[in-house]
């Protein structure tokens, strides 16, 4: 019994996340992973600039 209690409380984890992840837009996903760059980039360093951004 507590084997399938285990197996369903990871099933339930698993759907929460899985809810959570779609619920942002592609582009929200993007203006978080620039943002996410753009803390990560050294001061004094510029980031690289790919074609089609400005």
């Amino acid at each position: 019994m507590a084997g399938l209690a285990g197996v369903a409380a990871t099933g339930v984890v698993l759907t929460r996340a899985e809810r959570r992840r779609r619920a942002y837009t592609p582009d929200e996903i993007r203006e978080r992973l620039h943002a996410r760059v753009g803390d990560t980039t050294p001061s004094g360093s510029d980031p690289v600039e790919r074609p089609g951004e400005a």
